[in-house]
């Protein structure tokens, strides 16, 4: 349950609610009235009037308006625009996590058109990288991690396709409804494909304990799980605090979250035993084409071997066989027969013995075989092979009864639920309507997607521009981003998050890339980051949007930004994830550290970090030190620690110091040994701009006395150090 308290008055009230009961004996429900439905998230989105402001020159798209209008009715001005340079520094590391190239620099610097900005924006939303960026965020929210937790922390087969499917919707600008719905029911779809059945591994992408002390409430627990992450990621609600009772808080009863897990409770997880499969990336229909199809190559396969044996015993005997007398008695004698010894030799000499035998074969045999082969290809060409990936699958059976669960206990059932929609987002009750699909499956989650995915549901379009918001600008409308009920926080602008929710559904149909030109096209967006005396005492929060906020990037931003300057970021996409640099000290407590963590290879792990292998159980050091997200859970805004670990890390560590290392490498290359060529090709790789008067003089000082203690190349790997453990580095411009 998640609780936040506002002073003494929010605990004395959070205590009093926690001394009520109010599940009853029986599981009675919660009834919900019309005083429930006038919280504000609770009510339909209706697109609100652009506000008029004195300021109309200000004012780029309607965004302005509504900010402007805010800042207007407290006497506050908005902040200059920001400089060029750092508009162009900003945007890149929004859109694609990457600094720009001189090349590109000079490009946009030289670009005097009114148009410039725009065409800019345009280009970085097309770039591959924009989907590796935007995902990883997504990943975030949906708890995404490739391995399971708990002790023994087993991998998850294939998982990499499902993050792999999320960078490609954002590149696609895959619409946003669309993707709610493939997630949640993709396989349920009338035209489901491997692409929409891979998406589902939403539901599967969380904490997973393969030796639970209680088996059923370990899969309640599971259950548990994406109902949380689905009430969050998509709903902005906290569903998963009715688990055990009605919600202390909002509206939300405790028969709401056992209807939702109605819906899901027809999912089942692959497994033998408690080892987790993956499984062809198909619907049901096309996974049993496969399974028959199998069944007839076996069918066929047997035929060859009939063949094949049929001259076997003849030609062992012949005394043809190149393989030394030892090797036929092995295969002579009987299976069961066989010594070890012999056996290990039938293994090593399967290979030569086969292809003695088809040689062997007379000609009408092998045309027999031939055609068999013939049959096989023939079977895999009308049912080909489908990528493997990991989901939860759901079978062609009745689905199972669902039963409220009094305190959550697994053990204690109280009534039987039916898959519902929680009642307070409804204007006429808990309907429900689903039916099996053409797949054979119960078509309850694609009822419960589209309902999500409609702008009929007045949450989910508020809380995805409320999440691009919190990306671009380090906050949302909504600071509680995954909250949005009674004790999470209202929005500062609650109009301006009206008019871009029915904006976002209706006229950009659900359209990400949209969203990302309307803020990056705004005055708001392009505003300068500087302190303001009287403001910032004022607004400390900068909740009136008076300046653009000063944010350190994410570690991915840092780490990829390294790479990308030193020269040595791989462009590679997709595919298994890599594994990154982990000290030598910290695998040390591990029973078998090489088989826990393989051996690094700097150029296999130079790829951007969404690619990361991600192990629940084993954080990378450098990552979660500079607050990569938990992966336990659905995480709706990273923590932003400053720490001293933080500093030496960056300072001392091998990844920094090698960076360092390969950027002096690079310098000495594209600038020769003129250090005034070297500092000022350093300063705009690294921060976009030329180094300054005085930061020149410094650094040619530096470089100077350091060359003659030691030697120059070493001097030059230190100030590279230093520049990349700039703030101005590592924060967003």
């Amino acid at each position: 349950m998640t609780v936040r308290f506002r002073g003494c008055l929010g605990l004395v009230v959070w205590l009093i609610a926690l001394s009520v009961v109010v599940v009853g004996d029986e599981g009675e429900e919660l009834v919900i009235t019309d005083a429930d439905r006038e919280h504000w998230s609770f009510h339909a989105v209706v697109r609100p009037s652009v506000p008029k402001v004195k300021n109309s020159g200000w004012v780029r798209t309607p965004i302005d308006a509504f900010v402007l209008g805010k800042l207007e009715q407290v006497n506050r001005q908005p902040n200059p625009p920001a400089e060029k340079r750092d508009l162009l520094r900003r945007a890149f590391l929004d859109l694609i996590g990457l600094p720009p190239t001189i090349a590109e620099q000079d490009q946009f610097l030289a670009d005097e058109s009114p148009a410039a900005f725009e065409r800019l924006i345009d280009d970085l939303l097309s770039r591959p990288s924009h989907g590796e960026r935007w995902g990883r965020h997504w990943l975030d929210v949906v708890r995404y991690a490739e391995t399971n937790g708990y002790e023994r922390d087993g991998a998850k087969p294939s998982v990499w396709r499902y993050r792999d499917y999320v960078i490609d919707a954002f590149n696609a600008d895959k619409p946003y409804d669309r993707f709610v719905v493939e997630q949640f029911a993709g396989d349920e779809l009338p035209e489901a494909s491997t692409e929409t059945v891979i998406a589902t591994g939403f539901h599967r992408l969380g904490p997973f304990d393969d030796e639970p002390a209680d088996f059923e409430q370990d899969r309640y627990d599971q259950l548990d799980d994406i109902i949380r992450t689905t009430s969050q990621a998509f709903l902005g609600i906290t569903l998963g605090c009715a688990r055990c009772h009605n919600h202390k808080f909002d509206p939300l009863s405790n028969h709401d979250y056992y209807r939702l897990g109605a819906v899901l409770n027809p999912l089942k997880r692959p497994l033998v035993g408690r080892t987790e499969l993956d499984l062809p990336a198909g619907t049901l229909a096309q996974r049993a084409a496969l399974m028959e199809r199998d069944r007839r190559i076996d069918e066929v396969r047997k035929q060859i071997e009939e063949v094949r044996d049929s001259i076997r015993a003849e030609f062992l005997s012949s005394g043809k066989s190149s393989l030394p007398v030892e090797v036929v008695a092995a295969f002579v004698a009987a299976p069961d027969k066989r010594t070890q010894p012999q056996k290990d030799l039938v293994a090593r000499n399967s290979p030569q013995l086969e292809a003695e035998l088809l040689a062997a074969l007379p000609e009408d045999k092998r045309q027999r075989i031939a055609e068999f082969e013939k049959q096989i290809a023939s079977l895999r060409a009308a049912t080909p092979d489908l990528p493997r990936g990991y989901f939860l699958t759901e079978s062609n059976e009745p689905p199972p009864k669902s039963f409220l669960l009094l305190r959550g206990q697994a053990s204690a059932r109280g009534p039987e639920v039916q898959p519902a929609v929680p009642v307070v987002l409804t204007k006429d009750g808990a309907k429900f309507s689903s039916q099996s699909t053409t797949h054979g499956t119960s078509g309850q989650r694609l009822a419960f997607a589209r309902w999500m995915a409609s702008t009929e549901n007045p949450l989910t379009a508020r809380v995805i521009v409320n999440r691009v918001w919190q990306y671009h600008f380090g906050e949302g409308l909504v600071r509680t981003p995954s909250d949005f009920g009674i004790i999470g926080e209202a929005p500062t602008h609650p109009e301006l998050l009206d008019w871009l929710a029915d904006w976002f559904a209706r006229d950009a149909n659900w359209s990400i890339k949209k969203l990302h030109r309307l803020i990056l096209s705004s005055s708001t967006y392009q505003m300068s980051k500087a302190d303001h005396p009287i403001y910032g005492e004022q607004d400390p929060r900068n909740v009136t949007l008076w300046r653009f906020p000063y944010r350190r990037l994410e570690v991915e931003g840092i780490r990829d930004s390294m790479l990308a300057v030193s020269g040595q970021l791989r462009h590679s996409m997709g595919g298994p994830g890599v594994y990154l640099e982990i000290p030598p000290e910290v695998l040390a407590g591990n029973s078998d550290p090489n088989v826990v963590w393989p051996r690094f290879d700097e150029a296999a792990s130079s790829r951007r970090t969404v690619y990361a292998f991600v192990k629940r159980a084993l954080v990378v050091p450098f990552l979660e030190v500079l607050d990569v997200c938990d992966t336990t859970r659905s995480t709706e805004l990273r923590n932003r620690t400053t720490i001293a670990p933080q500093a030496l890390t960056l300072f001392n560590g091998d990844f920094a110091n090698r960076q360092a290392r390969h950027l002096a490498e690079r310098l000495i290359h594209e600038a020769g040994d003129n250090s005034a060529r070297q500092i000022e090709l350093a300063y705009r790789l690294t921060l976009c701009r030329p180094p300054t008067p005085p930061e020149t003089a410094t650094m040619q000082r530096f470089l100077t006395d350091a060359a003659g203690a030691e030697d120059g190349r070493l001097a030059l790997e230190q100030l590279c150090r230093v520049i990349l453990n700039l703030n101005e580095f590592v924060y967003s411009n």
